[in-house]
């Protein structure tokens, strides 16, 4: 199976059940804090090919719903320096294995590309709280 670097915010329960599909599904996963990695913009472009920029974010991030950060109208080189200087706004997680690189968990696009096992429903991709902080019990 594959190797998978997961990027990920710690304690985000969807995140969470991502992982364990991935580990379920028999991929080795190393999970990293996506606001603790320093990014560039070269380093996160690879994530986002394809993808319209309007993609790229996270809508539960404070400063998209806030209307502070509009993603609809942001070029792709502004969109790339605000999230490497707010890791809140990326959407997540962000994944690499084998030299590919995917931003959100599309689990049709995921088992396309490295192989997943069934699950009984699908895991919600957006924080499934209405005040977008995502968390696990306890936490």
């Amino acid at each position: 199976m594959a190797l998978v670097v997961f990027y990920e915010k710690p304690g985000c329960s969807n995140n969470t059940r991502q992982k364990q599909l991935l580990s379920r599904s028999g991929h080795d996963v190393v999970a990293l804090d996506i606001r603790a990695q320093g990014w560039t913009p070269e380093g996160l472009r690879p994530f986002f090919e394809g993808l319209p920029v309007a993609q790229w974010f996270n809508r539960a991030a404070p400063r998209v719903k806030s209307g502070a950060v509009v993603p609809e109208s942001m070029p792709a080189d502004e969109a790339l320096a605000e999230m490497c200087l707010d890791p809140l706004l990326i959407r997540r997680p962000l994944m690499e294995s084998g030299g590919r690189h995917m931003a959100g968990f599309d689990e049709a696009a995921v088992a396309d590309w490295i192989g997943l096992a069934r699950t009984a429903e699908p895991i919600p991709e957006t924080c499934p709280r209405s005040d977008g902080i995502c968390s696990l019990p306890g936490r």
